[in-house]
């Protein structure tokens, strides 16, 4: 440990043991700190234990370049795998026509084993760009196991075939990049997106589609960071990529390697940060095209018996203590980062790693026991913080996100601060709100506190991303904001030539006001699901033997908000002009918002941060049109849908008159709000 370091751990100790003499009731902070000390010291370990025995974290996980297949410089192959379960190995293929035997691998140290084939009489590689190959095993109990490598590079099924080939991937030309990816982006605005939904098509769309017909879409909408979902290989389609059955293999259904290449490259032309939604948490149980008992034993890359099992999940759990899962799990992550060009990961399932109860039945009510003790599945924390470690260490520019549900204290602390290392978490408490909000109370029984204690609610000096939904709420069982305040006049009402309801006007205002303040006073980076920026209707299903295998749910119909004469434009480009008012101010990066108002009786929350002021009206009926300064982002604008009822051509000023402990002050139709830096604020009626 290096001594900055130990003096930051020590720093804290002693800071720790001041509470605890001060206040006998406080003797948990010292017990607290002693598990942040041995979650280190177990980092700390590990992380030497790679450098004496691997030459160091930077060739421990830059295994993929030995593991799996290779092109030689001289023309040959070579190939190495660990089954340590194995009794044999061999290679087949096209190559040489599928003899299951003519090509063994050699016996290594520690269940590895390696193979060379020299370059043919040509001089050529033996097993040529595109051919088709397996791994046979020859199992201790006597089976011959047909396998793909668990490093392969590219998979595809052939023709209506369920199962998956290997299929060898070395072109001999190599997609060049033509764009750097740029620095962090201060503010991040994250465009969730799945390629092959992002069609109004009832098909499976293409990486071609994305990056020349969406991406131009997602950056006019202000967005400067996409997070693609279901990238990494996954045989089952409507597992929304979290079944994963070849790690190293982007997805074949939607093109080539190198049309993914190319949809990074272009996404960073825009300056557009572009992260992969990774799946660590959980493997798929297939077994002739995934990991699952790969040298014929159920605890190659998995815990062994009921450990290895994600009882809801129906999937299996990996064995972090393993040496060989640890090189296989950080390979991953360096591989999609310096052959891809992804700029970091969103780590799916975090909850699921930390705890060996992995979330089932646990219901988190933040106390600290529950985040402490021997229900923390320690060796998961450890590759989590060595993940983290090796992304920031060898790639300073990347970004990492933590999807967990429980609340992990410093979870979004540094790995030096004795946190997991994750830059970010997801504020996943607020779609819930909203969903309970929209669900069980009257529009007049909504609480501004309790909203606001939802929104602000985080943990100091973590940041978090704020949402209003996600894929989640999007996926059929459950209801988009959209669909839950529209409901059925979605499919009547949403033409500007029909009458305005009063359904779809209060949805229309609300969807802008919930986006918006979840926007500006949840987090310090925000994420919307592709589609729902504009209220996509409908939900979003995959095609299954219980829908007949239909795909009219799993497609995004973006032309619906470019249709001037539907209603859906109206929240597009609402949703584009608050990125872009983001984009100019930089909130997202500003400190914590300062909230003085919450007003129960009139549904007020006002509140400033940025240099900007946010007012916001969630009254059903009761307005306040006489509002005193310069408008910068008007909800209820007619270019969004609303009723005009404010003068955008007046611009009044400030009065020194204390309100709310602020010095300055605005009189609003009766009722005092301050304003701390005069530039803007925000108003909207349902």
């Amino acid at each position: 440990m290096s001594p900055l370091n130990w003096i930051s751990l020590i720093k804290l100790n002693i800071m720790l043991l001041i509470f605890t003499c001060i206040l006998p009731t406080s003797f948990l902070f010292l017990s607290l700190s002693f598990f942040f000390l041995e979650r280190y010291y177990l980092f700390q370990h590990c992380l030497k234990n790679i450098e004496e025995n691997e030459g160091g974290l930077n060739k421990f996980s830059r295994s993929y370049q030995s593991f799996g297949v290779h092109r030689c410089v001289d023309g040959g192959l070579y190939g190495k795998e660990w089954a340590p379960g194995a009794e044999a190995l061999f290679l087949t293929g096209d190559f040489n026509n599928w003899n299951p035997i003519s090509h063994p691998y050699k016996k290594m140290d520690y269940g590895k084993w390696e193979l060379f084939i020299p370059p043919g009489p040509d001089g050529f590689c033996p097993v040529p760009h595109g051919s088709k190959l397996k791994v046979v095993i020859h199992s201790k109990t006597g089976e011959t196991l047909y396998r793909i490598s668990p490093w392969a590079k590219y998979v595809a099924p052939e023709g209506k075939n369920v199962n998956y080939d290997w299929i060898h991937w070395e072109p001999p030309l190599q997609y060049i990049r033509k764009h750097p990816a740029h620095k962090k982006p201060k503010s991040l605005r994250i465009y969730e997106c799945h390629v092959g939904i992002a069609s109004p098509e009832g098909k499976v769309a293409s990486y071609k589609n994305f990056t020349y017909n969406v991406l131009p879409k997602i950056k006019n909408l202000g967005y400067n960071c996409i997070q693609l979902m279901a990238i990494m290989e996954h045989a089952y389609y409507a597992s929304f990529g979290y079944q994963i059955t070849s790690f190293f293999a982007a997805s074949s259904r939607y093109g080539t390697p190198d049309d993914l290449k190319e949809l990074i490259d272009i996404a960073h032309s825009m300056e557009i940060t572009v992260l992969l939604d990774v799946v660590h948490s959980h493997a798929s149980k297939n077994s002739e095209d995934g990991l699952n008992k790969f040298d014929g034993t159920d605890s190659c890359f998995f815990h062994s018996g009921p450990r290895g099992t994600h009882s809801l999940w129906d999937s299996r759990l990996f064995d972090y203590a393993n040496w060989e899962v640890l090189r296989f799990l950080l390979s991953n992550l360096r591989w999609w980062i310096e052959e891809y060009g992804f700029d970091g990961f969103r780590f799916d399932g975090v909850t699921s790693m930390l705890y060996h109860h992995h979330g089932i039945g646990a219901s988190f009510s933040g106390d600290y026991h529950e985040y402490f003790g021997l229900q923390v599945d320690e060796e998961a924390l450890v590759y989590i913080m060595l993940a983290n470690h090796m992304v920031h260490f060898l790639h300073p520019e990347c970004l990492t996100i933590a999807e967990e549900v429980s609340g992990m204290p410093a979870l979004g602390c540094s790995v030096a601060q004795g946190g997991c290392g994750f830059d970010y978490r997801l504020a996943m408490a607020i779609p819930d709100k909203w969903i309970q909000i929209i669900k069980e109370l009257k529009d007049e029984d909504w609480d501004m506190g309790n909203i606001v204690f939802t929104l602000t609610n985080r943990r100091y000096k973590e940041k978090y991303i704020a949402y209003a939904e996600s894929h989640d709420q999007a996926l059929v069982g459950d209801k988009t904001l959209a669909f839950r305040l529209m409901d059925a006049e979605m499919y009547t009402n949403m033409s500007v030539i029909s009458p305005l309801t009063s359904i779809i006007d209060r949805g229309l205002q609300l969807h802008k006001m919930i986006r918006l303040i979840t926007h500006a006073l949840g987090g310090e980076a925000y994420l919307n699901f592709m589609g729902n920026e504009f209220g996509h209707p409908e939900w979003l299903d995959f095609p299954r033997k219980g829908n007949n295998e239909s795909y009219h749910y799993a497609r995004r119909q973006f032309h619906l908000a470019d249709d001037q004469h539907l209603r859906y434009i109206f929240l597009n480009e609402f949703d584009r002009d608050m990125n872009k008012l983001e984009e100019r101010f930089g909130w997202l990066a500003s400190p914590l918002a300062h909230v003085s108002e919450k007003h129960e009786d009139n549904k007020i929350i006002v509140f400033e941060r940025a240099n900007l002021l946010f007012i916001f009206n969630f009254h059903p009926h009761k307005s306040f049109p006489d509002y005193r300064y310069k408008i910068a982002l008007d909800s209820d604008a007619p270019e969004y849908g609303g009723h005009s009822r404010l003068d955008h051509n007046s611009e009044y000023f400030s009065e020194q008159f204390s309100h709310n402990h602020r010095p300055n002050s605005l009189m609003v139709s009766g009722f005092v709000f301050f304003v701390f830096s005069f530039c803007f604020s925000y108003s909207v009626y349902c």
